[in-house]
């Protein structure tokens, strides 16, 4: 999510490329916190939604190499794959992230209004 800098002095969202009023407005009824916690949950999610996905992807992969037919092939195999999609989430993922970060913050702010 990228950020955009307004005359007075406050920043607006970009969403799909446009400001994202709805978002900016939710902000400030929202903690600190709070905010932190749905930015952690919204990539946790991002991360086990691609691991589920790397997971089906390489499920049907036999032969040589790293994702061979050997007995420990399977253990290693959803290790990697945890680890790619942690790693691709942490940094900007496929953009599922942001939309559930803006889902929750919303969430909350209306809770509160």
């Amino acid at each position: 999510m990228s950020i955009v800098p307004t005359p007075a002095s406050t920043t607006i969202p970009i969403r799909n490329g446009r400001p994202d009023y709805d978002l900016a407005a939710a902000l400030p009824k929202v903690s600190p916190e709070a905010q932190a916690k749905a930015r952690s949950s919204a990539r946790d999610f991002e991360a086990m939604f691609l691991n589920s996905m790397f997971s089906q992807m390489t499920s049907g992969l036999k032969g040589e190499g790293p994702f061979g037919d050997t007995v420990g092939t399977g253990v290693w195999r959803s290790m990697l794959t945890e680890q790619y999609s942690q790693t691709i989430a942490k940094s900007g993922g496929v953009g599922i992230a942001s939309d559930v970060f803006r889902t929750l913050i919303l969430q909350q702010a209306n809770a509160k209004a």
